[in-house]
Order: structure tokens, then C-alpha cells, then sequence
């Protein structure tokens, strides 16, 4: 913007608090530190930054599999089952097992717990079966996608956007020459 409200001239960017806030963590947690969903002290949010962490890693392989060239495609896709379901996955059901509690920390919703819902959904649409071997973060997503809020977005016709399509991302390519 020309007025250099964007930082480091790139997107995201929300203003909120009489601030202008860029950096999608950054925001990310100032939102759930002014929602009081970031931990009760320094123990808690540092669980919730590596819960958060460990979900991005596996969220940006399944966010970058339309990206991959075609002749790349299924090796890619065999990785992420493999990851899904050998790693990522089973650490999150160990999480929730080895407390009993209904969410990954201090028994209380965090944005862990939703970052986690989210990439579940994007699980989900990749291939329905690997969530089939972790009741407790089935669980999971079912408490975080009935509370009102989520299950008001998960709404057709919400803000919620769909998986993207070979259209969208040759739209995308175009807009973004990549």
C-alpha cells in the first residue's frame, strides 16, 4: 500500500486495537492471546507453539501438493499418507490419550486445537480414511467444529473456502506468475 501500512509490503495485514498488524503468526497470536486462547503461562504456550509448528509442517505439504509438477504428483502424495498417518497424527492421538483431557492443553480450547481442526478438514479432503485410526482427534474435531462460532463458518455459503480446483490454481499461477 502506498501509504506503508503493510510492513514488509506483502499481505496479510488486519487492523485491530488501533494497531496494523502483519505476519500471519503474529497475528495469529495476538488474536489468541486477546481471546485467551494461547495458554494460561510460558509452559502452556510454549506446548501450543510446537502443537501449532508441528501442524504447519505437515499442513504446508498437503497446502503445496497442487504446486508439485504432475510427473512428482504421486510420489508427493505417498509422502504426505505416509507422514499423515506414521507421524503427525499419531503424535496428536498420543497427546490427547496421554492426558485424557478433551483438548491439547490445560484442558481447554487453545488455538493449537483449532490450527489442528483445520488441518483435519484439509486431511479429510486429501483422503477421508487416514483420520480412521484416531478416535480421539475425531473427537476432537467434532467438539471444535460444533462449538457455535466454527460451526456457524463451516456452513455452506460461510467464509470458508473450498478445496481448489485445476481452474483456481491455473487462476492463481496466472495472478501470481508461478
Amino acid at each position: 500500500m502506498p501509504d506503508g501500512s503493510l510492513l514488509f509490503q506483502q499481505v496479510p495485514m488486519i487492523e485491530i486495537d488501533g494497531m496494523k498488524l502483519v505476519q500471519t503468526r503474529a497475528i495469529l497470536n495476538y488474536i489468541a492471546t486477546k481471546y485467551d486462547l494461547y495458554g494460561k503461562d510460558m509452559k502452556e504456550r510454549a506446548l501450543i507453539d510446537m502443537y501449532t509448528e508441528g501442524v504447519a509442517d505437515l499442513g504446508e505439504m498437503i497446502l503445496l501438493l497442487p504446486l508439485c509438477p504432475p510427473d512428482q504428483k504421486n510420489a508427493k502424495l505417498t509422502l504426505i499418507r505416509e507422514r499423515t498417518t506414521n507421524r503427525y497424527l499419531p503424535a496428536f492421538e498420543k497427546v490427547l490419550k496421554s492426558h485424557g483431557q478433551d483438548y491439547l492443553v490445560g484442558n481447554k480450547l487453545s488455538k493449537a486445537d483449532i490450527h489442528l481442526v483445520e488441518l483435519l478438514y484439509y486431511v479429510e479432503e486429501l483422503d477421508s480414511s487416514l483420520l480412521a485410526n484416531f478416535p480421539l482427534l475425531k473427537g476432537l474435531k467434532t467438539r471444535v467444529s460444533n462449538l457455535p462460532a466454527v460451526k456457524k463458518f463451516l456452513q455452506p455459503g460461510s467464509q470458508r473456502k473450498p478445496p481448489g480446483t485445476e481452474k483456481t490454481l491455473e487462476q492463481a499461477r496466472k495472478i501470481f506468475k508461478f
